[in-house]
């Protein structure tokens, strides 16, 4: 006998949670203990204090930092309770983040990053003692080059900008490798690529052109053409871009810039909707750049812990960040005889927990799962435009009739020439609902823009409710503005006001400056906190310093 299915809501009821929870500062009580850390052997101290003394004095503190003293039934309460006052891919439907594939993070794999087998091990062991995780990056890396169609991968990235920086970096050393690295000083990106691409060529030194689209939404392939010279480095481009629309004529893009001697680098950060199924050096990348924290089902963890990868051609593969893995007869090296590598970017073993994450992830989806993946986030993506697109007042300019590949840059601006209401105001509205919401990169190209991208990881019936809080919040904008204007109403905090963020003598960043802006306290009495404890308690183990007596080198008192 089957149950009966209870009709739905079209929109959840939701209200935050709400603690009137004070800074962690504030719960000091001295004495309070959370661990007694025990103290060192002597030969441990002796070594840390001569290399403590051999720094230069302003470097050093004059006394340990002023850090609140609580014991852990507190600090456990604490962060539960903030905790409950945010939103989270586990907690809501959570596509509104569109370009950052937001999707499901297994939770095996969380069990499998804490094992003592991984959590014990040090970066800086010998290498012959950490032969298991150094197995692991080297079948991720070709695992990677796989899916790339690439010759060699590096994970030492920690994040997508890094990567990017990482491309741009072997590019300049390529080039200066063949004597025209001061003749090539200009890359070309294209407008709804991501932005760190155009950052990391402009910090790099080079002179960036950025290309617009057609009037269909394509990257404009006779500005490229118009574009190219001797004098260009490379293109750097994101396909799908984050319109959700992808270029048909990209491997004629890539083509193009060898054509004068240029190299073509790929932004792969939209990589969801195209796994399985298309591959960069299939188009004739030179260079590439994944994030494992978007992809490949490692969590954002709140923008960070990231991880990228860098893939390369064989040309390319000289000049990968090293020290590299390699893999001689069966055992696990590194290898730091490099000498075309740009060097390391980050710590040469990468993001250890979302490298193995990685590994879990796509071990246990294999080839065909990952096509999956990809066609279930097309799936999921044009089925919410259908919907979206059928809210009175949302449009989703370029390509129309066209389907996106796994996300779509919406928008409102219909909408606020009938009725006033931003898409801020929307998205700050939404969040009533418990759903998040996210506009775009700036400079608005898109009017009143929106981003969605549901990933494989969303139902029918969660895109639907998703659907569903928009067209309500659409409603209200018509029939009761000022409902939308004054959100949020369900949530932790009022409504701000812009002029709160936008001047820098309300800011308060620190602690320190909050007690000096806010508190009323003056610049040598910041913190209610005690003289340090004695060594008796347990060696120093708890938090130190009297009020006021970090140097005032110290990096909270720079920021204040």
């Amino acid at each position: 006998m089957s149950l009966p299915i209870a009709p739905k809501p079209p929109v959840r009821r939701f209200h935050q949670a709400r603690w009137d929870e004070p800074v962690v500062f504030e719960l000091h009580t001295p004495g309070e203990r959370g661990v007694l850390v025990s103290r060192p052997e002597a030969g441990v101290r002796e070594a840390v204090g001569d290399v403590v003394a051999a720094l230069p004095a302003s470097l050093r503190r004059s006394a340990p930092p002023a850090l609140p003293e609580i014991g852990q039934m507190r600090v456990l309460k604490h962060y539960l309770r903030l905790s409950q006052e945010n939103l989270g891919a586990d907690l809501n439907v959570d596509v509104g983040q569109g370009t950052c594939t937001m999707k499901y993070a297994p939770k095996v794999n969380e069990a499998i990053i804490r094992t003592p087998d991984l959590t014990e091990l040090h970066p800086l062991q010998d290498p012959a003692s950490a032969q298991g995780i150094l197995e692991i990056v080297w079948r991720t890396e070709r695992m990677l080059a796989e899916i790339s169609g690439m010759s060699r991968v590096s994970l030492q990235t920690s994040g997508g900008s890094e990567a990017i920086w990482a491309n741009i970096s072997m590019i300049r050393a390529y080039h200066a490798s063949r004597g025209e690295a001061e003749q090539r000083d200009e890359v070309i990106t294209t407008i709804f690529s991501h932005p760190s691409n155009a950052a990391a060529a402009k910090a790099a030194g080079y002179r960036v052109i950025t290309i617009h689209p057609d009037a269909d939404g394509y990257p404009d392939i006779d500005a490229l053409r118009a574009a190219l010279s001797p004098r260009t480095a490379a293109i750097m481009v994101t396909n799908p871009e984050d319109t959700g629309i992808y270029n048909p004529r990209i491997r004629e893009w890539v083509e193009l810039a060898h054509g004068v001697g240029a190299l073509a680098s790929y932004d792969q950060a939209n990589a969801n909707g195209i796994l399985g199924i298309t591959r960069a050096r299939d188009a004739g990348f030179d260079v590439c750049h994944f994030n494992l924290h978007k992809t490949f089902g490692t969590p954002h963890g709140c923008g960070g812990p990231g991880s990228g990868a860098n893939a390369v051609s064989e040309a390319l593969a000289p000049f990968l960040p090293g020290p590299v893995v390699e893999r001689v007869g069966d055992r696990y090296v590194l290898d730091a005889d490099r000498p075309q590598s740009i060097g390391s970017v980050a710590p040469f073993y990468g993001v250890i927990p979302n490298i193995v994450r990685t590994y879990a992830w796509i071990s246990a989806l294999g080839a065909e799962g990952l096509r999956a993946v990809a066609e279930t986030a097309v799936l999921n993506n044009n089925y919410l435009m259908k919907r979206i697109l059928a809210i009175p007042g949302a449009s989703a300019p370029y390509a129309t009739g066209r389907r996106r590949i796994e996300q779509v840059r919406y928008s409102w601006q219909e909408l606020f020439e009938e009725t006033g209401i931003s898409s801020e105001e929307i998205g700050v509205r939404a969040s009533d609902f418990g759903m998040h919401y996210w506009t775009s990169h700036h400079p608005y190209i898109v009017p009143q823009p929106f981003t969605l991208e549901p990933t494989e990881s969303y139902s029918m019936a969660e895109l639907d409710e998703y659907a569903n809080v928009l067209a309500e919040v659409a409603r209200e904008a018509r029939e009761t503005p000022d409902v939308v204007r004054t959100a949020p109403h369900n949530q932790t905090v009022h409504h701000t006001h812009h002029d709160d963020m936008d001047d820098p003598d309300r800011w308060a960043v620190t602690w320190r400056a909050y007690q000096r802006k806010y508190a009323g306290a003056g610049e040598g009495a910041f913190a209610p906190f005690s003289a340090p404890s004695s060594e008796a308690d347990g060696g120093g183990a708890g938090t130190g310093a009297a009020p006021g007596a970090a140097s005032a080198s110290s990096s909270d008192e720079a920021a204040a």
